[in-house]
């Protein structure tokens, strides 16, 4: 079978709804194969196509088309110990108009896996194989899903309660076969039998989905989709207020909380019960472990007449209460002990997980903090001159060692900088709080540009060494291990640092580079040359006398300054700058205005390796108007 489905966020909802009703026509059409497909290899199908829609649709911007399809194994092939038959279920997501290569190249993931990655990573684990086809126009991913484990269905066939289910399944209006929840016979034994064969993959395989999320809210999304439907209707999370479960210890009183996040096998019932559990959250009691505590069933959720067992857990990592789990299933009296022990395991895992997205996201948040206290408010207006500013840092590794500075002097004079600090973290954020603030207490002392960088390179000397060693013993303490590697050196200092001085008809430009890349100058005839001459870095030797070179910058003129985020850029063995690659790029820049320029170079950067940066980017625009 196969459908359509236009770019927009009801789609993965649309996909799921296909895929069960798919499954249940083919029932009803008496298709032998599909008696087969047991209720697991159904919500595994629903989840890959889920996801793989989520990809496409939501964080791509595109319309797919779904084809879900039973692959009959070829009789005699031993496939099913002589059975002849279904072999597996196939569905393929194609998107028509693709916007993102999937790239299949090995490489370390990176923390904090993007929305469009979780997906594949799902379907890899769910499925026996998967791959992606390109044609003409159209990338399909496909997931191919075996059913050999799902034979267990027809042996569920012989208890009393089978049949009778069955019957009243066709009465049941409004719901397809896949959403009934089962009787309590079939859904003991369906229990014992998937735990007793798949326990330990599901717990690593979850441990490895978790540990890649970076964000509280993507960890109990993701638990409440490995849970439901494989051991429970429905799922929720609530997780305390970071503020309040920081100093508070498990068994301690109850701290704000908010309900995260709320899953179940129907999608038709998620708002209604939100509203029911947000009214009371679970009471755990004095029970300070992450055993399951039974909490009452929400009844207003499901009608008057609906029962069924839901049971709490505690999330608990490292003795600090974190949230709490909490789990529920429809017609049975108590769960069976085989889930409420997995589950315990699960919501470990869980609690993990989100302890370190936590951890995670204080450092981001400190490191943002941190790197916007480090670089100016705004970019001074200079008469006479356009400037285009592109500032990028890496998310990794806390605050960025690449800084910026375009200010006023005084006495008719502008000055502007561009440096890198050797290393990056608290090491750099120390160098750049020191260098930034000298550089401009220097030029409006008047000092010249050479001279500046003269007593800056001894200031680096003296004082960065004992302030940047300083901040890495504070972290080496506060972690447990040694000095850092870079901080011996993250004292050293690339700086690009520049005078202008506008008058009638142009810019008088004096600049000087220290260890930095070579500024450049696209002229109004179109050529590019070097604006600077290369130089030692700052905070090496202490006997360095630096130089600059003047020239006057004339309307129409641009002249360029980067950090090695640009011209090392690498894809393969080749680096962005080899061959002349930026002043190539730079004279293709010719006749467009500072911002403009600044935009191109940058997106010139991004486009040379499919992979994202891993150093800041950092570049600095300035044309004469």
């Amino acid at each position: 079978m196969r459908t359509s489905l236009p770019g927009n966020p009801l789609a993965p909802s649309a996909a799921r709804r296909f895929v069960r009703a798919a499954l249940a026509d083919w029932v009803e059409l008496g298709v032998p194969a599909a008696t087969r497909v047991g209720d697991r290899l159904a919500d595994d199908a629903v989840l890959v196509v889920s996801e793989l829609v989520t990809n496409a649709v939501v964080h791509a911007g595109t319309s797919v088309e779904i084809l879900c399809r039973l692959d009959e194994a070829v009789p005699g092939d031993g496939s099913f110990d002589g059975l002849d038959g279904l072999d597996a279920l196939v569905v393929e997501v194609s998107d028509h108009h693709p916007a993102r290569a999937v790239r299949s190249d090995p490489h370390t993931s990176q923390p904090g896996t993007p929305e469009y990655g979780r997906g594949l990573q799902l379907v890899a684990s769910l499925a026996e194989s998967w791959g992606i086809t390109y044609r003409s126009g159209t990338k399909t991913v496909w997931a191919r899903l075996p059913v050999d484990d799902d034979r267990m269905l027809a042996d569920l066939t012989g208890f009393p309660d089978f049949d009778a289910y069955a019957g009243d399944a066709a009465l049941q209006g409004g719901l397809r076969s896949a959403e009934i929840p089962a009787p309590a016979p079939k859904r003991v034994a369906y229990d014992t039998e998937w735990i007793n064969r798949g326990a330990l993959t599901f717990l690593a395989e979850a441990s490895d989905m978790l540990a890649g999320q970076f964000d509280e809210s993507l960890v109990a999304a993701l638990a409440g989709q490995l849970l439901v439907p494989r051991l429970a209707d429905w799922c929720a999370v609530w997780l305390d207020d970071e503020a309040d479960s920081a100093g508070r210890a498990a068994g301690d009183g109850a701290p704000g909380t908010h309900l995260a996040r709320v899953w179940h096998t129907s999608e038709q019932r998620i708002e209604e019960l939100r509203r029911v559990l947000e009214k009371e959250p679970p009471s755990l009691g004095e029970s300070a472990g992450p055993g399951a505590v039974p909490v009452s069933w929400p009844g207003d959720a499901f009608g008057d007449d609906s029962t069924g067992a839901a049971v709490a857990y505690r999330l608990v990592a490292g003795g600090r209460h974190l949230g709490a789990l909490v789990i529920g299933r429809a017609g049975l009296p108590r769960f069976p002990d085989e889930v409420t022990g997995l589950v315990e395991d699960f919501s470990r895992r869980v609690a993990l997980a989100i302890s370190a997205a936590r951890r995670y996201q204080r450092q981001a948040t400190i490191s943002r903090v941190l790197q916007r206290g480090l670089l100016p408010n705004a970019v001074a207006e200079i008469p006479g001159v356009q400037s285009g500013l592109v500032y990028e840092p890496c998310e990794q590794g806390g605050p960025g060692g690449d800084f910026y500075d375009v200010f006023p002097a005084g006495d008719g004079r502008w000055c502007f900088a561009l440096g890198d600090v050797q290393g990056k973290g608290p090491e750099a954020a120390v160098v750049i709080g020191l260098a930034r603030p000298w550089l401009r207490l220097l030029a409006r002392e008047g000092y010249q540009v050479a001279e500046v960088l003269d007593r800056l390179n001894q200031l680096l000397l003296d004082d960065a060494t004992e302030a940047a060693d300083a901040a890495a013993a504070v972290m080496a303490v506060a972690g447990g291990q040694g000095v850092p590697p870079e901080g011996a050196t993250a004292r050293f200092l690339s700086l690009l640092y520049g005078e202008l001085v506008p008058y009638d008809g142009g810019v008088r430009c004096t600049v000087a580079s220290a260890g930095h890349p070579l500024p450049l100058l696209l002229g109004a005839d179109g050529q590019v040359r070097a604006a600077a001459g290369p130089q030692m870095l700052l905070g090496v030797v202490d006997d360095e006398t630096y130089t600059s070179r003047t020239f006057d910058l004339l309307p129409g003129e641009t002249l360029l300054c980067v950090t090695d985020g640009v011209t090392e850029r690498r894809t393969g063995g080749r680096l962005f700058d080899d061959g002349d690659g930026l002043a190539t790029a730079l004279a293709d820049c010719a006749g467009l205005d500072a911002g403009l320029v600044a935009e191109r170079i940058r997106r010139l950067v991004h486009e040379f390796s499919s992979r994202p940066p891993d150093d800041d980017l950092a570049l600095l625009v300035l044309q004469a108007r």
